[in-house]
């Protein structure tokens, strides 16, 4: 499917199919007590980002006011606040649902359930297990209506660096790619892998984005390094990674 003329209309294409073995891996998940004591997390983070004092670029707010489903991509790092994002410049234009690209392992299974409890659903999977159920998933959800979230460095990185397969996921669907900047004034970033970035409650963030258009005959590898440049140049790191901060003094 692809959206055309303001409907969705079908487009044949080939899905690699899965192999046996990867089809019977449990997808990972999160429920009962353990969901439950996810919940003041949740409340704590809604309440954070209600402080933010977001600042969206006029570009930003026409892209997210058009009523047609949509692929939003940002950085893994940048996870935190996308969800307030949504809510004030997203949901008051289009009666619509974030869907986030998530691994289905165990470690997915965790951001999965914090996405539920925050108003992000979850399609599970990634190119290395159960990329295709995902595509089909993926599909599914844009012919609902609804809008795709990827992280193309995530889940486990490394930093910054595009993954193809987000790319794939984006041709497929056939909608608006939507790539997004945040730049943070205050905060503090986590020592993860990624750098996280954590915002200083009531501090000030812009927020831009812009839509990508693939160029004629446009190669998959020469799309990846397009979005890598524009997601580069969205996002400046305005505050510095933990491992950069100090280094050795001399003796």
């Amino acid at each position: 499917m692809f959206w055309k003329g303001g409907k969705l209309v079908p487009r044949p294409f080939g899905l690699q199919q899965e192999n046996s073995t990867q089809e019977a891996r449990k997808v990972e998940s999160i429920s009962g007590w353990k969901l439950l004591a996810m919940l003041p997390l949740a409340i704590v983070a809604r309440l954070w980002t209600l402080t933010l004092r977001l600042q969206p670029s006029p570009a930003m707010r026409e892209l997210l006011a058009r009523d047609q489903p949509q692929v939003f991509l940002l950085w893994h790092n940048r996870l935190f606040i996308i969800a307030e994002i949504y809510r004030r410049y997203r949901r008051p234009h289009a009666n619509r649902h974030m869907h986030g690209l998530i691994s289905a392992s165990k470690d997915g299974a965790w951001l999965a359930a914090f996405f539920r409890l925050v108003g992000i659903r979850a399609v599970r999977g990634s190119s290395s297990w159960r990329g295709a159920q995902a595509m089909r998933e993926v599909l599914r959800v844009v012919e609902d209506g609804g809008d795709i979230g990827i992280t193309p460095d995530g889940p486990r990185g490394p930093c910054y660096v595009f993954q193809p397969g987000a790319v794939l996921v984006a041709r497929k669907a056939g909608i608006p790619v939507i790539v997004f900047g945040m730049r943070f004034t205050r905060g503090k970033r986590l020592k993860s892998w990624d750098g996280f970035y954590l915002p200083r409650p009531f501090s000030r963030i812009e927020v831009d984005a812009i839509e990508y258009v693939s160029e004629p005959n446009e190669q998959a590898k020469d799309s990846v390094t397009r979005l890598q440049r524009e997601l580069a140049r969205l996002n400046p790191d305005s505050l510095p990674h933990p491992r950069d901060e100090a280094t050795p003094s001399g003796p």
